[in-house]
């Protein structure tokens, strides 16, 4: 198996969820992937298989004894699928007497269940992170998880990737256009943190100081109707383009309504930035409007074809970000300048 330089005890094995992401990683890297399960096809596996009856199959093709192993999978949907088949992939290198496994989880699902917002509810986040640190996880590296305080819910080490400096970047490089009259807006009160960190960065770039414009959507759910409802827009977005930043895009409804209302209050172009797109069905009908010209995803979830040709959505790669923490992981060095603080 060729190796990178520097990396001869560091494995990285991808589960079936995103394995685009994970050669991609490898690449940058110059490590090739662990075979899953070569028993399970013709040739040559790098993700787990499955029993006759849809059980996992997993048996690791290299050793990895003493190694420091990376495993790649976001529990995106099919969720339960992909949750138990890392946790499944974390026992069988448990058994193998590895050194270390980190759990590499672009995009942790269950994570809007962070507390408890009525009775007889389970908070599914505690849950998974209890399942992960049982099934024998050393650490984790994820992603703009939906509620910060995950974090604490994890007793072992847990590095909390921003996307917004990287896609802040990606919009000064590749977008400039956009920027010269531009409003950031947070299509819901939850996310304005998130947009203010978006606006910050954006206004590093653009003006080396200060941050530009905020805006935010105030939005409720009418549960007579089971729809959600705008109530106000605060902030300027007359005459100006407006940048909409979520974490997580799923059937685009948020997005939709958040922007119909900025352009009937006079916002002239609206774009939208989100991390994780899970794209549920009808997701892509919802989203062809003349409301928003352009949505930047990244790839933490690997993405069907009909999205990826979908001339309105713009995928972003994570890759060479994953493959530098995991590069500073394994050498110990600081993750301070990755994991992106930014004081608000």
């Amino acid at each position: 198996m060729p190796r990178g330089e520097g990396f001869d005890e560091l494995r990285i094995l991808s589960g079936s969820a995103n394995l685009p992401l994970a050669q991609r990683i490898g690449e940058i890297l110059g490590v090739e992937l662990c075979e899953a399960d070569a028993r399970c096809g013709n040739g040559t596996s790098y993700a787990p298989g499955r029993f006759p009856d849809g059980e996992v199959r997993v048996q690791v093709q290299q050793t990895v004894r003493g190694k420091h192993v990376f495993v790649i999978q976001p529990t995106s949907p099919p969720v339960n699928d992909h949750l138990m088949e890392l946790l499944i992939l974390v026992d069988a290198l448990r058994r193998a007497a590895c050194r270390e496994i980190c759990a590499v989880i672009p995009y942790l699902g269950y994570a809007r269940q962070d507390r408890k917002m009525m009775g007889r509810v389970p908070i599914s986040a505690r849950l998974v992170a209890d399942l992960l640190e049982a099934a024998g996880v050393d650490r984790v590296l994820t992603m703009d998880l939906h509620a910060g305080q995950i974090q604490g819910f994890f007793k072992v080490p847990l590095d909390h990737l921003r996307s917004d400096r990287m896609l802040a970047k990606y919009i000064y490089d590749q977008h400039p256009e956009w920027l010269e009259n531009l409003t950031v807006a947070s299509p819901d009160i939850g996310g304005v943190w998130r947009a203010r960190r978006m606006a910050k960065r954006l206004g590093e770039l653009v003006h080396g100081s200060g941050e530009l414009p905020l805006a935010l959507v105030v939005m409720q759910r009418d549960e007579a109707r089971k729809e959600v409802v705008v109530k106000d827009v605060i902030g300027t977005v007359s005459g100006r383009d407006v940048l909409l930043v979520d974490d997580i895009l799923a059937s685009g409804r948020t997005l939709i309504t958040a922007a119909e209302e900025v352009v009937r209050e006079g916002a002239t172009r609206v774009f939208a930035a989100c991390t994780h797109g899970v794209f549920t069905p009808g997701a892509l009908e919802t989203l062809d409007t003349p409301w928003l010209q352009r949505v930047l995803v990244t790839d933490t979830i690997a993405h069907r074809d009909e999205v990826r040709a979908a001339p309105q959505i713009e995928i972003v790669s994570v890759a060479e970000f994953f493959a530098d923490a995991i590069r500073r992981i394994y050498r110990h060095e600081s993750m301070t300048d990755l994991l992106a603080y930014l004081s608000l």
